[in-house]
Protein backbone atom coordinates (compact mmCIF):
# COMPACT_ATOMS: atom_id res chain seq x y z
CA UNK A 1 0.00 0.00 0.00
CA UNK A 2 1.47 3.42 -0.95
CA UNK A 3 2.49 5.84 1.77
CA UNK A 4 0.01 8.65 2.43
CA UNK A 5 1.09 11.81 0.60
CA UNK A 6 0.91 15.06 2.57
CA UNK A 7 -1.29 17.82 1.16
CA UNK A 8 1.01 20.67 0.03
CA UNK A 9 -0.67 23.21 2.33
CA UNK A 10 -0.52 20.86 5.32
CA UNK A 11 3.13 20.06 4.60
CA UNK A 12 4.00 23.76 4.34
CA UNK A 13 2.17 24.67 7.56
CA UNK A 14 3.83 21.73 9.33
CA UNK A 15 7.26 22.80 8.13
CA UNK A 16 6.63 26.32 9.43
CA UNK A 17 5.47 24.92 12.81
CA UNK A 18 8.69 22.90 13.06
CA UNK A 19 10.84 25.87 12.04
CA UNK A 20 9.27 28.18 14.61
CA UNK A 21 9.35 25.53 17.35
CA UNK A 22 13.05 25.00 16.74
CA UNK A 23 13.75 28.75 16.61
CA UNK A 24 12.27 29.20 20.08
CA UNK A 25 14.17 26.14 21.34
CA UNK A 26 11.11 24.05 22.16
CA UNK A 27 11.02 20.27 21.90
CA UNK A 28 8.21 18.32 20.26
CA UNK A 29 7.51 16.84 23.68
CA UNK A 30 7.05 20.27 25.26
CA UNK A 31 4.81 21.55 22.47
CA UNK A 32 2.79 18.35 22.79
CA UNK A 33 2.43 18.87 26.55
CA UNK A 34 1.24 22.43 26.08
CA UNK A 35 -1.31 21.24 23.51
CA UNK A 36 -2.35 18.14 25.45
CA UNK A 37 -0.95 15.86 22.73
CA UNK A 38 1.78 13.28 22.35
CA UNK A 39 5.02 14.22 20.65
CA UNK A 40 4.09 11.71 17.94
CA UNK A 41 1.04 13.80 17.07
CA UNK A 42 3.24 16.90 16.89
CA UNK A 43 5.54 14.96 14.52
CA UNK A 44 2.59 14.12 12.30
CA UNK A 45 1.54 17.77 12.23
CA UNK A 46 5.06 18.86 11.34
CA UNK A 47 5.33 16.34 8.51
CA UNK A 48 1.94 17.38 7.16
CA UNK A 49 0.57 13.85 7.53
CA UNK A 50 -2.16 15.08 9.87
CA UNK A 51 -3.95 18.33 9.14
CA UNK A 52 -3.93 20.96 11.87
CA UNK A 53 -7.45 22.17 12.69
CA UNK A 54 -8.07 25.93 12.85
CA UNK A 55 -8.51 25.99 16.62
CA UNK A 56 -5.35 23.93 17.14
CA UNK A 57 -3.37 26.21 14.79
CA UNK A 58 -4.58 29.17 16.85
CA UNK A 59 -3.24 27.47 20.01
CA UNK A 60 0.07 26.69 18.31
CA UNK A 61 0.45 30.29 17.11
CA UNK A 62 -0.14 31.55 20.66
CA UNK A 63 2.33 29.10 22.19
CA UNK A 64 5.01 29.84 19.58
CA UNK A 65 4.39 33.58 19.67
CA UNK A 66 3.61 34.23 16.01
CA UNK A 67 0.49 35.26 14.09
CA UNK A 68 -1.36 32.51 12.24
CA UNK A 69 -0.25 34.09 8.95
CA UNK A 70 3.34 33.05 9.82
CA UNK A 71 2.45 29.44 9.00
CA UNK A 72 1.31 30.37 5.48
CA UNK A 73 4.17 32.70 4.55
CA UNK A 74 5.85 31.84 1.23
CA UNK A 75 3.06 29.48 0.18
CA UNK A 76 1.84 30.36 -3.28
CA UNK A 77 -0.77 27.65 -3.85
CA UNK A 78 1.18 25.60 -6.37
CA UNK A 79 1.60 21.87 -5.97
CA UNK A 80 5.18 22.30 -4.81
CA UNK A 81 4.04 24.45 -1.93
CA UNK A 82 6.82 27.02 -2.07
CA UNK A 83 7.87 29.97 -4.17
CA UNK A 84 7.83 29.70 -7.98
CA UNK A 85 11.55 29.25 -8.26
CA UNK A 86 11.51 26.16 -6.08
CA UNK A 87 14.53 27.52 -4.22
CA UNK A 88 12.73 27.73 -0.88
CA UNK A 89 11.94 24.03 -0.54
CA UNK A 90 15.52 22.75 -0.02
CA UNK A 91 16.37 25.69 2.23
CA UNK A 92 13.30 25.14 4.40
CA UNK A 93 14.01 21.42 4.53
CA UNK A 94 17.58 22.15 5.60
CA UNK A 95 16.80 24.64 8.36
CA UNK A 96 13.93 22.46 9.55
CA UNK A 97 16.28 19.53 10.13
CA UNK A 98 18.03 19.36 13.49
CA UNK A 99 21.48 19.26 11.89
CA UNK A 100 20.72 22.13 9.54
CA UNK A 101 19.32 24.24 12.32
CA UNK A 102 22.31 23.58 14.60
CA UNK A 103 24.77 24.22 11.76
CA UNK A 104 23.03 27.50 10.92
CA UNK A 105 23.19 28.69 14.53
CA UNK A 106 26.85 27.73 14.87
CA UNK A 107 27.77 29.36 11.55
CA UNK A 108 25.95 32.59 12.43
CA UNK A 109 27.81 32.78 15.74
CA UNK A 110 31.14 33.08 13.88
CA UNK A 111 31.82 36.80 13.65
CA UNK A 112 34.94 36.80 11.46
CA UNK A 113 33.85 37.01 7.78
CA UNK A 114 37.10 35.41 6.62
CA UNK A 115 36.49 32.36 8.80
CA UNK A 116 32.90 32.13 7.56
CA UNK A 117 34.15 32.29 3.95
CA UNK A 118 36.67 29.49 4.61
CA UNK A 119 33.93 27.33 6.11
CA UNK A 120 31.76 27.93 3.05
CA UNK A 121 34.68 27.02 0.78
CA UNK A 122 35.25 23.83 2.80
CA UNK A 123 31.61 22.80 2.52
CA UNK A 124 31.59 23.48 -1.23
CA UNK A 125 34.74 21.38 -1.60
CA UNK A 126 33.19 18.50 0.36
CA UNK A 127 30.02 18.71 -1.74
CA UNK A 128 32.08 18.65 -4.96
CA UNK A 129 33.90 15.54 -3.70
CA UNK A 130 30.52 13.87 -3.05
CA UNK A 131 29.32 14.80 -6.55
CA UNK A 132 32.49 13.33 -8.07
CA UNK A 133 31.97 10.04 -6.18
CA UNK A 134 28.33 9.76 -7.21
Amino acid sequence: MPKKQANPVDAHVGTRVRLRRMLVGMSQERLGELLGLTFQQVQKYEKGVNRIAAGRLFEISSILGVPISFFYEDFDGHRRGFAESGESAPVMEFVSSNEGFQLSLAYMSIKDPKVRRRILDLVRSLAADEDAKG
